[in-house]
């Protein structure tokens, strides 16, 4: 099983800077309280300079959107979404430690990470345009299928994990209670991003040794090197 994007995403987004993460032996049953503490203040800390539409991260993020047809402010990267919400209500849902640390560190950095779980995903996972023929499973159970030509991440059953790109990810795939094995994603376009995504994909390996003793693999992705294998 490998992770990638489409060689007409790297040629169509030259900027994206992405990070790739895997590690087996996640449980639902540490505590992440105060660690989440330590990335949350660094959020706020950063929204109290500016919100979060004019931080750079995001913006880059704005223009992807807008480039790829949607409204930027109807439709918002994850990162955008959780920091906008934690703004506006000081703390963020806690859902599972994994997500919620991804979570915090996410708005700590202004970039989107995702979150799957390997033992939904079938075969390969790639970040394409759709073909219109795609399945994705929303949170509440609905099927929809996304339209032609939006940016997903798709595997090798046909099934989109995530929509809009770093929009929205499926309830398919989501981190659940008895998740074990996870691939983390972290994507990123604005000019310091060659220097923040590794840095951010670091933090959250370092993270993860500490609360689960577990070993992380993880790879830079880029044009020249597009593929992770797991």
């Amino acid at each position: 099983m490998y992770f990638h994007h489409s060689n007409e995403m790297w040629n169509e987004f030259p900027d994206l800077v992405a990070g790739a993460l895997f590690v087996e032996g996640v449980t639902a049953n540490v505590g992440v309280t105060d660690r989440l503490a330590t990335f949350h203040a660094i959020a706020e800390e950063r929204l109290a300079g500016s919100p979060e539409g004019e931080m750079p991260e995001i913006q880059a993020w704005r223009r992807t959107f807008s480039k790829m047809g949607l409204k930027p402010t109807q439709y918002r990267c994850a990162s955008e979404a959780l920091l906008r919400r934690f703004r506006q209500e000081k703390s963020l849902p806690q859902l599972h430690p994994l997500v919620d640390l991804c979570n915090a560190i996410s708005i700590a950095f202004a970039i989107p990470i995702a979150v799957f779980d390997l033992a939904k995903i079938s075969g390969d996972l790639e970040v394409r345009h759709a073909t219109g023929r795609e399945t994705y499973l929303t949170f509440a159970g609905e099927t929809e299928h996304p339209e032609l030509r939006e940016v997903i991440f798709a595997d090798g059953a046909g099934q989109a994990h995530a929509r809009r790109w770093t929009n929205r990810q499926s309830g398919l795939s989501a981190v659940r209670e008895d998740t074990r094995s996870v691939l983390i994603v972290a994507e990123a376009m604005h000019e310091a991003a060659s220097s923040d995504v590794p840095k951010l994909i670091a933090t959250l390996a370092a993270e993860l040794a500490a609360v689960w003793s577990v070993q992380a693999r993880t790879k830079v992705l880029s044009c020249s090197s597009p593929r992770f294998d797991l």
